[in-house]
């Protein structure tokens, strides 16, 4: 009944604001996430491309956090296609890795990216491949980020390096430590998938195939022990967060944006550290997409090529952000600043994000690992 009650409302704020003069383009950007994605697109990028583009009305949307914001996407192209809708109202989407197989084998999205300039400058292998399923030319990673744990310096003296000083920490220092399960927000899935990755040594199995549902055995004792542990369960990424600021957990995982964005903006106490432990935590884009019926497409594929630019990337995604660019890196880095590549890179340098940054499994894995989870 949720879900369909978002829906209705989502197609109500599109429906009433697409109601434009003909002299004015609103293009309507939907986006998944937490209320930092939505912030951005309509403080942050609208008013940008506004400034540079007279006649053009940026209409930003939030349709959810983690997988079921961008499912509420997926459902309601589908909803607009089965309905033989002429023009969508949906131009730009912003949507999570799991989701684009489906968008693409449903025939929801434009095979676009190729046609834009910044396309040539993206060398990232998930532009070219989500959980295992080609999406060349459909996306183009708007950033990538990454989970860590971030920690309070004077409650966690020493910061566990591996997965079993982490149990171990936590087992001494019971409910200082909170996560989100996998409900809520992606930081709580990412550290659920590398716990897995950790308890049963298949990595390279659960992340470049082929699917073996026998290479699951090893998940119920693994998840067991896991909810076992005297955890806080949180909310999603910004209770962790929340939480973590207040003094109420010493450790949790999180999004390094998420952090970065809060202590630029005043509001996250400056002495909170981040670490990524071994074997390590998934990361993932986040992917602009543009509906294959968009009604607005020549004015859709020019504002991604906006957020792509390596302007922007360099000033909103890295600089104000805290992510790691979507476009090839040497394009973006000359233009940021020290400060924010100290943001960045002193408590995850480079080597480790190398090592410890890990991949989201296969589509089919990732649906069992969250189905697990639930059941037990």
């Amino acid at each position: 009944m949720l879900g369909v009650l978002v829906v209705l409302v989502f197609g109500l704020v599109l429906g009433w604001v697409g109601l434009t003069t003909a002299q004015q383009v609103t293009l309507n950007v939907v986006t998944a996430g937490d209320t930092n994605m939505h912030d951005l697109q309509r403080t942050i990028f609208a008013p940008e491309f506004e400034k540079r583009n007279p006649g053009v009305k940026i209409n930003a949307v939030g349709s959810g956090p983690g997988e079921p914001g961008s499912r509420v996407i997926v459902n309601k192209l589908k909803s607009q296609k089965d309905a033989a809708v002429a023009k969508w109202d949906v131009d730009v989407a912003i949507v999570h890795q799991i989701v684009m197989a489906e968008l693409i084998q449903q025939d929801l999205v434009a095979k676009y990216a190729p046609e834009i300039a910044t396309y040539k400058l993206m060398t990232a292998a998930d532009g070219r491949n989500a959980l295992g399923f080609n999406v060349e030319g459909y996306v183009m990673p708007m950033f990538h980020s990454q989970v860590v744990l971030a920690y309070n310096p004077e409650m966690v003296k020493t910061p566990p390096n591996t997965f079993e000083e982490l149990v171990a920490w936590v087992k001494a220092n019971p409910k200082k430590f909170g996560y989100n399960g996998v409900k809520g927000g992606m930081s709580g899935v990412a550290f659920t998938t590398g716990w897995a990755y950790w308890k049963t040594g298949q990595y390279e199995k659960y992340a470049k195939g082929p699917y073996d549902k026998a290479a699951q055995a090893g998940w119920p004792a693994a998840i067991k022990e896991l909810k076992g542990l005297p955890t806080v369960l949180t909310t999603g990424n910004n209770d962790t967060l929340d939480r973590l600021n207040r003094g109420e957990i010493a450790m949790g995982p999180v999004w390094v944006d998420m952090l970065v964005d809060l202590k630029n903006q005043g509001r996250m106490d400056p002495k909170m550290r981040m670490k990524l432990i071994s074997p390590g935590f998934p990361g993932q884009p986040m992917y602009l997409v543009v509906p294959k019926q968009a009604a607005n497409a020549t004015v859709a594929k020019k504002y991604v090529e906006f957020i792509t630019s390596p302007e922007i990337q360099a000033r909103v995604i890295v600089e104000r952000n805290g992510w790691y660019p979507g476009i090839d890196g040497q394009h973006v880095l000359p233009h940021v600043s020290e400060k924010a590549k100290t943001l960045l890179f002193q408590d995850v340098p480079p080597d480790d994000l190398a090592k410890y940054g890990l991949s989201f499994p296969l589509s089919a894995y990732f649906k069992d690992l969250l189905t697990a989870y639930e059941e037990n």
